[in-house]
């Protein structure tokens, strides 16, 4: 069994159905119209360049060349989480980082090693599974860093009481750590219970197109699955603890100033 190929004239015909979403867009007047075919232009070039790139680099499969495009995959999604918790990059890149590096790179050699042997080294497997990881792991950071420093704020007093108690940084982080954390890895653990049952997700789609059995695409996607929930709970509890060792004054308060302006 071999993939359809879609030729770019069908593919062309399938933007008819953005009419639909960008029609309810004009009808009820929502001020998004031009952030909506904005994405819709980025995504198509960004996804062009994408495949241009993977194309070249599949046909290569040089562990250097992979592992070069896994590090830019890790530093996008390292500016973007920035931006998206709207912190400074100088304050949280570095740390951010390596959490990320590590959070990606761990479950992807114990997945493409373990499960696959020498072969999961291959680009075929290296490229879409850390895509994965880090998809997710970029989303639970988000939530989590997000939660973590506007918690802090809004309850400083509780913070700096705990700490005029005698507690230790640590001790007084321990609960906004722990909330941050529960509330990143949520998302992942609801997807987790419900998989298979409410979707079909990307991995095991992707088997079954390939022309892979159904057992085969179930054992990908519970492997993937378990990646991915180590990948982001490990980045997630980095991410928090190496960021913050940058963002405390010698007190032991919080430094607003790794906050953006506004």
């Amino acid at each position: 069994m071999t993939i359809i190929d879609i030729s770019p004239w069908r593919l062309a015909a399938g933007y008819i159905l953005l009419a639909i979403p960008l029609g309810i867009i004009l009808w009820l007047r929502l001020p998004m119209l031009g952030q909506a075919i904005s994405a819709i232009v980025r995504m198509t070039l960004q996804l062009l360049f994408v495949g241009f790139y993977l194309q070249f680099v599949f046909d290569l499969n040089n562990i250097w060349v992979t592992g070069a495009w896994v590090i830019i995959m890790i530093g996008v999604a390292d500016v973007s989480i920035v931006r998206g918790c709207r912190l400074r990059m100088s304050r949280l890149g570095g740390g951010l980082f390596i959490a990320l590096l590590a959070g990606t790179i761990v479950p992807l050699l114990i997945f493409v090693v373990v499960l696959q042997g020498k072969a999961g080294l291959n680009v075929q497997y290296v490229i879409p599974v850390c895509g994965m990881i880090l998809g997710n792991c970029l989303r639970a950071d988000i939530i989590g860093i997000r939660n973590f420093y506007e918690s802090l704020r809004k309850n400083e007093k509780a913070y700096l009481l705990s700490l005029s108690q005698g507690a230790s940084l640590k001790e007084a982080l321990h609960p906004f750590v722990r909330d941050a954390c529960q509330a990143a890895l949520a998302p992942t653990v609801a997807s987790i219970a419900t998989i298979g049952l409410v979707s079909l997700p990307g991995m095991m789609t992707g088997v079954i197109l390939g022309g892979g059995n159904p057992m085969t695409a179930i054992k990908y996607q519970i492997a993937i699955m378990i990646a991915i929930f180590t990948g982001t709970a490990l980045t997630v509890i980095l991410a928090i603890r190496l960021t913050s060792l940058k963002n405390f004054t010698t007190q032991g308060t919080l430094d607003r100033g790794f906050f953006e302006a506004g």
